[in-house]
């Protein structure tokens, strides 16, 4: 524990690449932290239609190997361990993993957020593969298709709409009898004719032989059971998982400040409320969650960093 790191990362998501990206061509001494493999929820996109460039080999993983490989030449370091503890308030930072600990005069959190699960046989199976947490990264996928989308919040719902514009048809599947969302956004959807609506109904199984084919929808009143088969010409129909977001934010409680849902607060320039931490990515509260935003914060909150550490700490 004796080394001292100019930045340390929380996150090897799109956030945190491009965070150490910029970190290290500054020539701050970086190390970014992953419990897991790098990339984040990308790493499960079969195509990224939306993000600038992305023509060629247009996948999750094929981005975040050039991420990757781009951060590593400006010998940024990468380590695998898993944050169990922090100490951000003093002036030099402190992060506790479970293989180690380590020190930096700054950090950025870009741990991320997950799509909360529906947890129904199938779903990580078809995940990419028919199965969607992000109408706007993949509902073009599905024009002319059927497609389904689980939940009744005000993102569901918004998303249907957007949605609608590409699909044949979309219907809402929401296991309550009325929708959440603001009435303003539920008007518009239901004058909408590409809209149906299924309620009272949760999903219970996903199927198919490598993308989707049919599901098994139930009734939480009745316990009927009924089973959506795909379009036979189109062999396939969409799943859009609208339920919420999990911000990956429960080692921060208490220490950085956060919304009512657990995203965490920061400003344009991606600053905390404690000097010295930055967030960046799909954990900061905003209102658009995708690559290409995730990626703008990450170079800001490095920029940031180097700002901090290059008025507080001497050469």
């Amino acid at each position: 524990m004796n080394k001292i790191y100019d930045v340390i990362i929380i996150g090897a998501g799109p956030a945190g690449l491009s965070a150490g990206l910029y970190a290290g061509r500054a020539k701050l001494d970086t190390l970014i932290l992953e419990k897991e493999k790098a990339g984040g929820q990308i790493v499960t996109t079969e195509e990224l239609e939306n993000y600038p460039g992305s023509i060629e080999d247009p996948t999750g993983p094929k981005l975040v190997a050039r991420m990757v490989e781009q951060v590593d030449s400006f010998d940024v370091e990468r380590k695998i361990d898993e944050i169990t503890e922090i100490d951000l308030e003093k002036e030099i930072k402190v992060v506790k993993g479970s293989k180690d600990e380590y020190q930096a005069r700054a950090v950025i959190i870009a741990a991320g957020a997950k799509p909360r699960l529906l947890g129904a046989p199938g779903e990580k199976e078809f995940t990419g593969k028919g199965v969607s947490y992000c109408a706007t990264c993949d509902a073009a996928f599905f024009e002319d298709f059927d497609v389904y989308v689980i939940g009744g919040g005000d993102t569901a719902v918004e998303e249907s709409l957007f949605i609608s514009k590409f699909a044949r048809k979309v219907t809402i599947v929401h296991r309550r009898d009325e929708l959440r969302a603001a009435k303003s956004i539920q008007e518009k959807a239901f004058k909408n004719d590409k809209i149906d609506f299924i309620w009272d109904t949760e999903v219970k199984e996903i199927k198919g032989d490598g993308i989707v084919e049919s599901m098994i929808l139930r009734n939480r009143k009745t316990g009927e059971e009924t089973e959506v088969v795909a379009n036979e010409d189109d062999g396939t129909f969409g799943i859009f998982v609208l339920v919420g977001y999990l911000p990956q934010s429960d080692l921060f409680k208490n220490v950085i400040d956060m919304d009512d849902r657990g995203y965490l607060l920061g400003d344009e320039n991606m600053h905390t409320n404690i000097d010295g931490v930055f967030v960046a990515g799909d954990i900061r509260q905003k209102s658009l969650r995708q690559v290409v935003t995730a990626t703008s914060d990450g170079a800001i909150a490095a920029i940031q960093a180097e700002k901090y550490i290059g008025e507080n700490f001497e050469e």
